[in-house]
């Protein structure tokens, strides 16, 4: 025995699970010898771990106000509740706030389970980790390097968590109740919706962006080509394959002119009013540096602006900054851009900042704007002489409310010609508030899979909902689910699941069914072995044939991985017995059994319905708990509670004469076919989503001959 913290084993619980709804990571530690030492009892330590943490004063705790948390460790609490929330302190400090935590003790001494909400497992458990080193530094008073852990878990944040972009459209989708997938567990790919109501998108592109659109809008001068016939406005310009050629063209078009790739993002390799054939001739490879082709075209006067049409509206404007630095005789334009551009907190290299870090000597095109001024990296200007470093690619200023109705009208039909359901489109005028007619503004570019950031981010004005536009594009109506139902308890869970699939199929539904046997859709068994989990759960909801689900999980499913699924229209409990197969779980009774079961009556939507077997008591008892409606099935309707259920006015289905009888309130329907006991729950959950009684008892009748096929 010592005085250490061991964690024992980790588990990802991806869906709903005893602790919370939302996906969590749970680890079981071994507190050893510190059982016996509360943090009271420990010299230093709150003071230490307040001071490398003072976050934690907003952690309320059990008391529920501001600093309960900290009263809790000057009181005496133990080091598996502290990991807790030091854990979720350093996950909120690295960009992943999240609220929920627990710590309980287990059946074994200085065993504890910890559990916190998880938005990307690796960060979570990496938390944890940390959380366990800094809470032994502070008992043994050594020093912990609190920034550079928290450095580390930002980094590891940003490579593994969505986009931006991506999270931006996610988030707006499941505040709609939508349901998200992740499709790469490194990448942006997401899948909103299930089964046949899915949609996808990967970053700002949709399954609704058409390749054939995103080739024309990667293309400039085909896309100028396209919007010219149709009375867009566009700078005049052509394709150059040399310096020299680049120079005719400017010739004429006319100066000033234009050099940029045609196919770069973020501005790079553009160089703007160029005045002469040198300026020209140095601007060409830098351009073609950066894409296939290089155009010139004719200079607009005016600022950049950027703007976001979604569905053919427009739903955010910015406006970009030209970027200057003034000199103070001293310092030269590498260091100024350091200390006065560079330290600016809207700069970074992570996704998460709106403007990039300015790199001098990388930026070819900002080295030929420093010659044309006179200047290099090592010059150092007079004091209060203003340099100017970026003209354009600094979109950070929110416009929206500025955008003239024309202006906006003329975006929106830019990225219809293109083809684009989501576009950003970049024009350039002097006045975004006035027809482009009247300040001969133009569209410059059509792009496809335009960054968000700077909309959800502006360094000047409010931040716009685009990713709500883009969650309500692709949603109109609805809220991309399919009908699910979910069934667990101690036995008869598989057939069960058979038969609700084989019911829905009679219904009339493209039914997957998720369950021991296999995967199946259709009735027709596409992937063999035991399906009933978390990762074949998901597969069938990634099925595009499917209009509904079936899922069958155990117990020791739901304490592992959690649900497949967060909510579900129908969920269904068939009896709960003492456990032999969940002493890892710490689970050893019927009655802690049912505490694990209940997450499947937790999850039913209000407008769905709990099925329950009425002649168990452990599984009736859940009732209570459903936000649903409850169905009640037995044996007979001498059942326990069916009677009472009855006279509310509730609904169950029992057997009479060994034959199925629906009834609701006093009301009785007798289906007049003959049906096994543990067959009743499958006719409850067929009922329950409207499934007409004469094809549920057509379905019952032909459920045994289906197995056999």
């Amino acid at each position: 025995m010592s005085k250490d913290i061991r964690i024992l084993e980790t588990l990802h619980l991806r869906g709903p699970n005893i602790w919370t709804y939302r996906p969590a990571v749970e680890v079981r530690v071994d507190i050893d010898e510190l059982e016996d030492f509360p943090s009271n009892t420990l010299p230093g330590f709150y003071e230490r771990l307040s001071a490398w943490l003072p976050g934690l004063i907003e952690h309320e705790c059990s008391y529920g106000e501001r600093g309960g948390f900290l009263r809790r460790v000057q009181e005496g609490t133990w080091p598996a509740h502290i990991m807790e929330h030091v854990a979720l302190e350093l996950q909120t400090q690295a960009g992943q706030r999240t609220g929920f935590g627990k710590a309980r003790s287990t059946s074994q001494r200085s065993v504890y389970k910890i559990v916190i909400r998880s938005r990307q497992k690796e960060v979570s458990l990496a938390a944890l980790r940390a959380a366990r080193d800094l809470v032994m530094a502070a008992i043994e008073d050594r020093p912990f390097d609190v920034p550079a852990t928290v450095t580390h878990l930002h980094e590891l944040a940003d490579s593994l968590c969505l986009g931006p972009s991506t999270a931006c459209i996610v988030d707006a989708a499941q505040a709609r109740n939508v349901p998200a997938i992740r499709l790469l567990e490194d990448g942006n790919l997401v899948q909103l919706g299930w089964g046949r109501h899915q949609r996808r998108v990967w970053t700002a592109e949709t399954d609704r962006t058409s390749a054939i659109a995103e080739n024309i809008a990667c293309d400039k001068d085909l896309t100028k080509s396209l919007l010219i016939p149709c009375g867009v406005p566009v700078p005049e310009g052509q394709v150059v394959r040399s310096a020299d050629e680049a120079w005719d063209a400017a010739q004429d078009i006319g100066l000033p002119v234009v050099v940029k790739p045609s196919d770069a993002n973020h501005a790079r390799g553009v160089s703007l009013e160029l005045m002469s054939e040198e300026e020209v001739k140095a601007a060409y490879p830098i351009a073609d540096a950066e894409g296939s082709d290089v155009i010139v075209e004719r200079f607009i006067q005016g600022v950049e602006h950027r703007l976001l049409v979604v569905g053919g509206k427009l739903v955010a404007a910015g406006r970009g900054e030209q970027i200057h630095l003034t000199g103070d005789g001293q310092s030269t334009v590498r260091a100024l851009i350091d200390t006065q551009l560079n330290s600016d907190p809207r700069r970074g290299d992570a996704e998460e900042f709106p403007l990039e870090t300015i790199r001098v000597d990388s930026d070819q095109g900002m080295l030929l704007l420093l010659k044309r001024q006179g200047f290099t990296p090592d010059t150092v200007p007079a004091a209060g002489q203003r340099v100017v470093v970026q003209r354009n690619g600094n979109v950070c200023i929110d416009c929206t409310d500025e955008v003239h109705p024309e202006v906006a009208a003329t975006a929106a039909l830019a990225a219809r010609i293109v083809g684009l359901d989501i576009a950003g489109i970049d024009l350039v005028t002097t006045d975004v508030s006035r027809p482009l007619a009247e300040t001969r503004g133009a569209i410059v570019e059509v792009n496809a899979g335009p960054g968000l950031l700077m909309h959800l981010k502006p360094a000047v004005g409010q931040p716009r909902p685009v990713g709500e536009a883009i969650a309500d594009h692709l949603f109109p109506e609805g809220d991309g689910r399919i009908p699910v139902i979910g069934i667990t308890g101690s036995a008869g869970t598989t057939r069960l699941a058979r038969l609700i699939g084989w019911l829905l199929y009679v219904g009339g539904y493209h039914a997957g069914v998720a369950c021991r046997d296999g995967l199946f859709v259709d009735q027709r068994q596409f992937e063999r072995g035991d399906c009933a989990n978390f990762d074949a759960g998901q597969r069938l909801l990634m099925n595009r044939k499917i209009d509904a689900a079936v899922f069958e999980t155990a117990a020791a499913g739901i304490l592992a991985d959690g649900l497949p699924y967060d909510r579900c229209n129908v969920g269904v409990v068939t009896r709960i017995e003492t456990p032999t197969d969940l002493a890892r779980f710490d689970v050893h009774d019927a009655e802690k059994l049912a505490s694990v079961l209940r997450t499947q009556v937790d999850v039913v939507l209000e407008s769905g319905a709990t099925v329950l077997n009425a002649d168990d008591a452990l599984v009736s008892g859940l009732a209570d708990l459903s936000d649903g409606a409850v169905l009640l099935y037995g044996a007979s309707a001498a059942s326990p509670g069916i009677a009472e259920h009855c006279a509310k006015d509730g609904r169950a289905v029992f057997l009479e004469a060994g034959q199925v009888v629906l009834a609701t309130g006093p009301a009785r329907r007798h289906l007049r076919v003959p049906a096994q006991p543990e067959d009743l729950a499958g006719v409850a959950a067929a009922w329950a989503l409207g499934i007409p009684a004469e094809l549920i008892a057509s379905g019952i009748e032909s459920f045994d001959a289906c197995l056999v096929r």
